[in-house]
């Protein structure tokens, strides 16, 4: 197993690509402590999980740096340690420059969040620990007229990624992220999805991105450093248009 022994914090855990990277971290060996601000729903995803392995759960916001530090440091007195940061806070809106209506909301989610948790855990990350991030084709793509704060907030994670990986290389700690498409319905622990979808489809199940989101936790990624990694099963390839 990739994992074994390693404790690894799930943060933003809803009941898609969270949920999917608790269960393979699980089911690869590590002990895993998962997040959100829902304690009723964190509960009934422990209660699924704790039969692959050691789960437990934190309820809390991480939108202000005294939060994520207390949250971080409930999940570290858990476990014991912390090898692995995968931040999986979420959120999306459709607005324009004409009403930029979700852009504290985005920036917030996907700038500040991870900023905040990835500080809270500095003291307790040790060489050899690596965080993922997630971002979105969105941030890397073609432009979509409607994605205004959340493809800059977005993008803004992809320079995120690039910056901390920079201040952390001395530590010996690794920072990566992810770009999915369309993140398509929840995931289901056993079931097999891949016959669900195909090469070029413009979304995906869960478990497709969380594959990618594991292996960056694992020594197998351990050259990988700084990037964001394009995860859209080649949609990006296909002609649009005459």
């Amino acid at each position: 197993m990739r994992l074994q022994n390693k404790k690894v914090f799930v943060a933003g855990v809803s009941r898609g690509l969270g949920y999917a990277v608790a269960h393979m971290a699980l089911k690869e060996g590590a002990e895993v402590t998962i997040n959100a601000r829902d304690g009723g729903k964190l509960s009934q995803l422990v209660s699924t999980l704790s039969r692959y392995g050691k789960i437990h759960s934190v309820k809390g916001d991480l939108s202000t740096p005294q939060n994520a530090k207390e949250v971080i440091n409930t999940a570290v007195r858990e476990m014991g340690g912390l090898d692995g940061l995968v931040i999986t806070v979420g959120g999306y809106v459709e607005d324009s420059v004409e009403n930029p209506s979700g852009l504290e909301e985005m920036l917030t989610n996907h700038v500040k969040v991870p900023i905040y948790v990835v500080g809270a855990a500095l003291p307790h990350l040790k060489g050899g620990a690596s965080v993922v991030m997630v971002s979105s084709m969105a941030a890397i793509n073609v432009a979509d007229p409607s994605q205004l704060s959340y493809a800059s907030a977005k993008a803004s994670m992809v320079k995120l990624v690039e910056v901390l990986a920079s201040e952390l290389l001395d530590r010996g700690v690794r920072v990566n992220g992810i770009a999915p498409t369309s993140i398509r319905g929840d995931f289901e622990p056993d079931q097999d999805w891949t016959s669900t979808r195909k090469l070029g489809d413009d979304s995906a199940p869960p478990g497709d991105f969380a594959r990618v989101a594991i292996w960056l936790l694992t020594s197998e990624s351990e050259w990988v450093d700084g990037v964001v990694i394009p995860a859209d099963g080649g949609a990006r390839l296909k002609r649009r248009g005459g």
